[in-house]
């Protein structure tokens, strides 16, 4: 408990007033360029040379195998392929902006069949299709697997499996054959985008980027500053989006509360407010312990037998509840020090937040996970 209230502590300390910091966070930090974003691309494709460990001949692998024959000029009915050392698979990856033709990307590739491993396999060319169809890049090469899966031979014998073998990384895996457009200045403007849409946050960094280039910058909404380019600047986009970035701000915390049942975890900010209510806290502990009792009849008994009973003690203990008043408290540090001197376990101290907030009293989000 102590060390889950030095950590709430920390976290009022790090997040504390806006003003106690003499310098706030980059503009790089807290936005991104609007067209300035990654894309996915995905692909199918066929993973050959597994170790017996392929598909088990299901009809679209067959059907593949067969259409990838025909392409180098290889005609055989489907039905007489076998498909234990392939796997039909796909590949994914995310392609940065203003990346160029040429650039290698890292590509994930994934079993979508019944494959047992893609360990020791080599992926064919796969071209990657973009959400609107077109190629953009291809991808080849021979597969890491972070995993395996093996066992002993004969019927019954133990099998061992490490991590996923059924997916499978190839570094630099595949070249990018078209670039995808950016645009980032339009009609002398650009967009910044807030990580964290808030109102607040989203005036500050209008005002900030104001006060070094004046009258250039609106909040449009709680996510989107709009700026001008300045006259002299237009030729130069990148420099101008460099000096942007260095401009420090500090952006505005909502009063928040995180708790994750499932890991007795908490999170909270510092800006939360709590009206006077009384909290009652009472625990209650049950132990339940089972023994064995062994009954055996006297030494010279001439029947008789021993027999093995089970005992079951049950013991309920429920301590005298505390009725403790906790006036307004405009800070984390007094509302975990009252909860402190009520002695609250994490798990406690989750219910007594959601019976806070169902009360009214908790002037915070309180976010479950």
């Amino acid at each position: 408990m102590r060390s889950l209230l030095r950590s709430l502590l920390l976290v009022a300390a790090l997040a504390g007033p806006a003003d106690a910091f003499a310098a706030g966070s980059r503009l790089k930090d807290l936005v991104m360029v609007a067209g300035a974003r990654d894309n996915q691309l995905v692909g199918y494709g066929l993973v050959v040379g597994l170790a017996g460990d392929g598909d088990k001949n299901p009809v679209y692998t067959i059907q593949s195998i067969a259409n990838l024959l025909q392409r180098f000029g290889v005609t055989v009915p489907p039905a007489t392929l076998s498909a234990k050392n392939v796997a039909v698979v796909m590949v994914t990856t995310d392609v940065r902006a203003f990346v160029r033709n040429g650039t290698r990307l890292d590509v994930t590739v994934s079993s979508i069949g019944d494959a047992k491993s893609l360990q020791g396999g080599v992926l064919l060319q796969t071209p990657l299709l973009g959400a609107d169809g077109k190629v953009y890049a291809v991808s080849q090469g021979a597969l890491a697997v972070g995993g395996f899966i093996g066992g002993a031979g004969g019927a019954g014998g133990a099998t061992v499996q490490k991590n996923h073998p059924t997916v499978a990384q190839i570094p630099g895996g595949a070249l990018v054959e078209k670039e995808i457009p950016t645009e980032l200045v339009r009609n002398n403007s650009l967009e910044l985008l807030l990580r964290e849409a808030d109102f607040t946050s989203a005036a500050r960094l209008a005002a900030a980027i104001n006060e070094k280039f004046p009258g250039q910058a609106q909040a449009i909404d709680p996510m989107t500053i709009r700026v001008r380019v300045p006259e002299g600047m237009a030729q130069a986009p990148v420099d101008f989006i460099a000096r942007l970035e260095a401009i420090e701000v500090t952006p505005d915390t909502s009063a928040r509360i995180i708790i994750n049942e499932r890991t007795g975890t908490i999170v909270a900010t510092s800006r939360i407010m709590i009206a006077a209510c009384a909290v009652s806290h009472g625990e209650l502990t049950i132990t339940i312990a089972s023994s064995q009792d062994v009954s055996q009849p006297n030494p010279l008994s001439q029947t008789g037998t021993t027999a093995v009973t089970t005992r079951t003690a049950a013991q309920v203990t429920e301590p005298k509840a505390t009725l403790i008043t906790l006036p307004d408290m405009p800070t984390i540090e007094k509302v975990a020090a009252g909860l402190n001197a009520i002695g609250v376990t994490p798990r406690d101290m989750m219910a007594i937040f959601q019976a806070m907030k169902q009360a009214g009293a908790l002037q915070a989000e309180l976010l479950l996970r």
